[in-house]
This record gives structure tokens, sequence and C-alpha cells, in this order.
């Protein structure tokens, strides 16, 4: 009896020295190496449809029929800078200083590509990690039965004093183990690293130029409520003086000095003018409602704004000057060089899945029943892999890394043509911007000294009031064309600053700000 017990319990530590090992083998043994990083395929375009733009565009004055001006100016905006994440109420009035430093914090343009530059930074540090040593520590508990049988343990002829059983167990033990892994050598991984590097380096100047086109969206907005509110202040002004002539018509006519048809004139020009101002008003008030959703205000409340930015000289640069600046600050060209350089980091990762890679492995830790009971155990590995066939699969990511750097080239070249554009297009705006201004002015004195001509022969019954009615019409449009030729020079200056770049730290240099 006593031999039976002996033979049963030797199966039993047989058996679970056996399933021990197996186990041990499972837990400790470093994994087998996995399958070696691919080259980060770029997307084919460096540019997405979601980032949205700000262009120095031209449109029809709202309200103005009679106007000379060929400019006429208006900033552009679509996308996420037509809005923003609300802020805090505004204290009191609104400086142009104020307002592009709200856009710059709550414009939604400006706070996507921040984020877009936070997400390619975290995309940096996981391709980095795949360079660095990764170690985990495990902690198990086992418990098993084994079926000998089910593991093929066969004995064909018994052996005198033993007999061993089919079912083993239940027993127990622990692992308390740390692993190592560590890339010693993979071109393919090295290269991903550096290609996000240059990707991130390239949402980061993305991140500067949108606060270029946030200050050229928000300035912008701020000029057009300012051009807005002049119109309307001009507007009731001519208003103002069709009340006057109406009125006086009118009590000529009560005496019988003159005939209803200038009674009627004189009441066409005032209703005109009524309806000219209802225009202009309802143009600013949509203009602040823009302003408002740019920089995050609350649009039920009233804007009022503290910079009136009149009339000053533009900066004195010339062209050739202009571009210089514009090929070493403008963000926008700097982010398409960056995206050329990972277009080719990402080129050379997907080249490199044809060489050899190095890498290590290892582990050490206790294992036993309990604590007080384990031992030590470690393994290192270390993997060469050199690829031999993988399907095409090297060819095919090389193939797709071709297309994607030949495609952000074409935009690097696009993009330059752009800044040159942009520069020049402002440079002639503005030009042409200061020139009318200059004549507005000498045509607004010259129309208003016709008016009061031509009241005074109106006064001595010396002729009808048609030339009074038409100088009145010739004054209003020589100040809308003053107000408009203004602010396109405004506008010339703001887009000339953006197409330099650093538009942001800029306003104060162009608008001559106090």
């Amino acid at each position: 009896m006593e031999s039976v017990i002996t033979g049963r319990r030797a199966a039993i530590l047989v058996a679970c020295v056996l399933s021990a090992n197996a186990l041990h083998a499972q837990f400790s043994r470093p994994a087998a190496p996995a399958d070696r990083p691919q080259a980060v395929q770029l997307p084919v375009s460096g540019r997405t449809s979601q980032t949205g733009s700000v262009t120095a565009g031209q449109a029809a004055i709202p309200g103005t029929t009679t106007s000379v001006t060929t400019i006429n100016p208006v900033i552009q905006a679509q996308g996420p800078y037509t809005g923003s994440a609300e802020a805090a109420k505004l204290p009191g009035s609104l400086s142009l200083r104020e307002a592009v430093q709200r856009g710059l914090e709550y414009n939604l343009g400006a706070v996507g590509q921040t984020q877009a530059a936070r997400q390619a930074q975290g995309q940096s540090r996981v391709a980095r990690s795949v360079l660095l040593p990764n170690v985990v520590g495990t902690l198990s508990e086992t418990v098993q039965q084994i079926n000998l049988k089910a593991l093929g343990f066969r004995v064909q002829q018994p052996i005198p004093g033993f007999t061993i059983p089919t079912i083993v167990g239940p027993f127990n033990f622990f692992d308390l183990r740390a692993t190592l892994a560590q890339t010693v050598l993979d071109f393919t991984a090295l290269n991903n690293y550096r290609s996000s590097k240059e990707t991130l380096r390239a949402n980061e100047l993305f991140a500067e130029d949108a606060r270029d086109l946030v200050a050229l969206a928000v300035g912008g907005a701020y000029l057009q409520v300012i051009a807005a509110q002049a119109r309307v202040d001009a507007s009731r002004a001519q208003l103002a003086t069709a009340d006057a002539l109406y009125d006086q018509a009118l009590q000529q006519r009560n005496v019988g000095l003159v005939a209803q048809t200038d009674v009627n004139r004189s009441q066409i020009q005032a209703l005109t003018e009524r309806q000219r101002l209802l225009s202009l008003e309802n143009d600013l008030a949509r203009q602040k409602l823009n302003l408002a959703r740019m920089i995050g205000l609350p649009l039920g409340e009233p804007l009022q704004l503290a910079d009136p930015v009149p009339f000053s000289p533009a900066p004195a640069i010339t062209l050739e000057n202009a571009l210089k600046q514009a090929f070493e600050l403008r963000s926008d060209l700097r982010a398409a060089q960056a995206q050329v350089r990972a277009a080719e980091r990402a080129l050379a990762a997907a080249r490199a899945e044809r060489l050899p890679s190095l890498s290590v492995r290892g582990d050490y830790g206790v294992i036993g029943t309990n604590p007080a009971q384990s031992h030590g155990t470690f393994a290192v590995v270390g993997t060469l892999r050199f690829p031999i066939w993988e399907g095409g699969r090297a060819e095919g990511d090389i193939q797709q890394a071709e297309a994607a750097l030949a495609q952000r080239e074409a935009e690097l070249e696009d993009t330059m043509g752009r800044v040159e554009s942009d520069v020049r297009n402002a440079y002639l705006d503005l030009e042409s911007a200061a020139r009318q201004v200059d004549v507005a002015m000498t045509n607004i004195q010259v129309a208003q000294e016709n008016l009061d001509l031509t009241r005074q022969r109106f006064d001595a019954g010396v002729s009808d009031n048609v030339a009074v009615v038409q100088s009145q019409e010739s004054v209003a449009a020589a100040q809308l064309d003053y107000i408009n030729s203004v602010f396109a020079h405004n506008v010339g200056k703001l887009a000339l600053a953006r197409a330099i770049g650093n538009a942001a730290e800029g306003l104060d240099k162009f608008l001559e700000l106090r």
C-alpha cells in the first residue's frame, strides 16, 4: 500500500515538473519577435479641405450704385475661420489689438491647427517609442489540473510498485517577471521617426500660419465694420441734407416759387437716401455679427469699436524686399518644405524595408509555488531579421511613398508661386488704393463746392432743383468713394502684412495703431 502511494506521489511530481516546465517556457521565454515595423504611408497630398482659408477678394459695396471705385475689397474667410469657441463678454469697446488677440485664442481656425500640431506631436512620440526600450512587468498566479493522457503520456508496461494516474492536480505556481525589448538597428523605424518629426514641424508651422490667417480675417472684419459705420454716418448726413432740401422745396411750393415737380424730385431724393441708409445699417449689423462670430463674442451683446483706423501711409518697403521677406518668413512655405522632407524620410523608410533589422529581447523573474519557494530565471534572445520574400510589400510601399513625395514637391512649387502672387497682388492693390484716396479727397472737395453753388442758384430762383439733386448725388458718391478707398488702403496694408508673414505681430507697423 505504501509503495502504491509513493509511486502515485512520484507520478504527480513528474507530471507537475513537466507541466511547470511547459508553463515556465510559456511565460518566461521572450515572445517571438513581432513583425517588423512597416514604413508609414503619408497622404498623397499635404493639403486638406478641412483647414479653411482666408483671402482678400473683391465684392460690391452694399447700397452703392454710383461708385467709380473698382477695387471694392473684402476679406473672405471660409471654413473654421468663420467660427469660434465662445469667449468671455466684452467689458467695453473693442480695440483692433484686442479683437486679433481674441481671434488667436478662440477662432476655430487657430484652435484647429493648434490641436493638429498636438496630434502630430503624439504621433511622433509613438514613432519614437519603437526605437526606445520597452519594459513590461507581469505577475501571474496559475492554478492547473492536467490530463496526462491528453498530453500524450503513456506507460505501455506497468512498473511494479507504481500506479500512474491519468489526472494530476490541481496544483498552483506564481511567476513575477520583467521583460525588456529593444530595437538595436531598424532603418525603417528610424526613418519613420524622422518623418514624423518633419510632419510635426510642418503642423507647427501651419499653426503659425493660421495665426496670420486669423489676423487677416479678424483684422479685415474689424476694418469692414469701420467702413460700414463710416458709410452709415455719411448716409445719415446725406439724408439730413435731402430732408432739408425737401422741406425747402415744400415751403417754396407753398408760396408758389417752384413747381410741384421740384417738390417731387426732392422727395424722391430724400426717400432714396432713406432706403440707402436702411441698407447700410443692415450691412453694418451683419458685419458686427461676422466679427463677433470670429472672435467668440456673444451675438446678442452690443459691439462698439475703439480704433477708427484712419488713413495712414503704408510702410516704406520695396517689392523686392517684400518678396525676400515673404520667402524667408511665410510659415505656410516653410511648412510645405517640411512636408517635402517628411515625404523624403517616408520614402527612405519604405526602401529600408529591404534591409536587415536587429532586436534584443530578454526577461528576468522569479517562479515557484509561492514567494518563499521561488527561484530566479532569465532568458535573452537576439534576433536578426532579414527579408527574403514578402509578396512585393516593400515595392508597393516604395511606390506609394514616391507618389506622395512627387505631390509634396509639386505643392511646394505651387506654394512658392502663391506667396509671390500674394505679395504682388497686395502691393498693386496698396499702390492703387493710395492713389484713389488722393483722388477721392479732391473729389469730395469739388463735389461739395458744386453742391453749395447749385443750392445758391436754386435759392435765388435762377434754376430748378435738378442740378441740386445731381450735385447731392455726386457728394454722396464722392464720400462713399473716399470711404471705400481708405478701406481698400487699410485692407491692402493688412494683406501685405499677411503676404510677407508674421501678420499677427506686424499690425502695429502696417496700420500704425496707437
